[in-house]
């Protein structure tokens, strides 16, 4: 098996355990909170693989050129807006299928590729992919009566928009970390993958901590107090959090966002163990269905 699908089923794991810690939070902290705790709690960490690495093989750090500069600054906008709209999500329905809404990421980020980057998919992934969001649209109308009319009225409702939004700039994310990764090869003697996804993750992290810290303070500063008073919650959404977010960028910068961000539907299984194990909710017999069928998906694209 292909090394980036290993790190990238690791980074699914430690990112559902990083989602269960910001839903626990959400309730002592708000929405804008319960996001920056990732980031400024997270920050540390991440600059920490950062320098251990470079110091463990003797390796300078990454020169930032232009190229890098704009694209880390687009995926670290867009990933806030993503990370808000998810955490917001959470307030509509349960812990599965707040999550569910934004797994059309993918599709977005193949699409957001191929307009911008001019990268492009096999016909079978595209199939692999195509089968994953459709899971997703089952998971998303598993309450209700599954109809034409159901899918097409669940696809416009407020909770699917702001999936589906979420998942659109987490698409853009992912496609912009990786463009800003692979630019740092200009600067370097020879490509190095672990360096150059630390390095991209570190400058992301302090740029997100720092315009969020400032918004914060003005406008929601009662949020510092909170989150010194469940201080080790934060501490531990930020470790695992740039932990799981250390290995997206590795997997990013080895494969196509698409392709990486597919493997990790494979996350989904994780929440509904949180879901049914942590949360004590129900899953019904469809949202089975569409996890089985994005679980299928993930199978396509890895044995394709």
């Amino acid at each position: 098996m292909p090394t980036w699908i290993l790190i990238t089923i690791s980074a699914a794991f430690l990112q559902n355990i990083r989602s269960s810690l910001q839903k626990h939070l959400k309730g002592a902290l708000g929405t804008m909170g319960a996001t920056f705790v990732r980031f400024a709690f997270g920050a540390p960490f991440a600059v920490l693989y950062l320098l251990v690495y470079a110091s463990s093989v003797g390796k300078a750090l990454p020169t930032a050129n232009e190229a890098f500069l704009f694209w880390v600054l687009v995926g670290a906008s867009t990933q806030i807006i993503g990370q808000l709209l998810l955490i917001y999500l959470f307030s509509f329905r349960n812990f599965t299928v707040g999550s569910a809404y934004s797994r059309t990421e993918p599709a977005q980020a193949a699409l957001f590729a191929f307009i911008v980057f001019s990268e492009t998919l096999t016909p079978g992934a595209l199939v692999a992919i195509g089968i994953a969001v459709l899971g997703v649209m089952l998971i998303s109308v598993a309450r209700t009566s599954l109809t034409l009319h159901s899918l097409l009225t669940s696809a416009f409702s407020k909770t699917a928009l702001i999936g589906l939004g979420s998942g659109s700039f987490f698409g853009v994310a992912a496609s912009s970390y990786r463009a800003a990764s692979l630019s740092l090869v200009d600067s370097m003697a020879a490509p190095d993958t672990i360096l150059q996804a630390s390095f991209t993750l570190s400058v992301a992290i302090l740029i997100q901590t720092l315009a969020m810290g400032i918004w914060i303070a003005i406008r929601h500063r009662e949020e510092f107090g909170n989150m010194l008073r469940v201080w080790k919650a934060s501490l531990a959404t930020g470790f695992v959090g740039a932990t799981a977010s250390f290995c997206w960028f590795i997997a990013m910068t080895l494969q196509q966002a698409a392709m990486v961000k597919a493997v990790a539907q494979v996350e989904l299984l994780f929440t509904f163990a949180t879901s049914v194990f942590v949360f004590k909710e129900k899953i019904n017999r469809l949202e089975l269905i569409g996890c089985a069928m994005i679980v299928l998906g993930v199978v396509t694209l890895v044995l394709g």
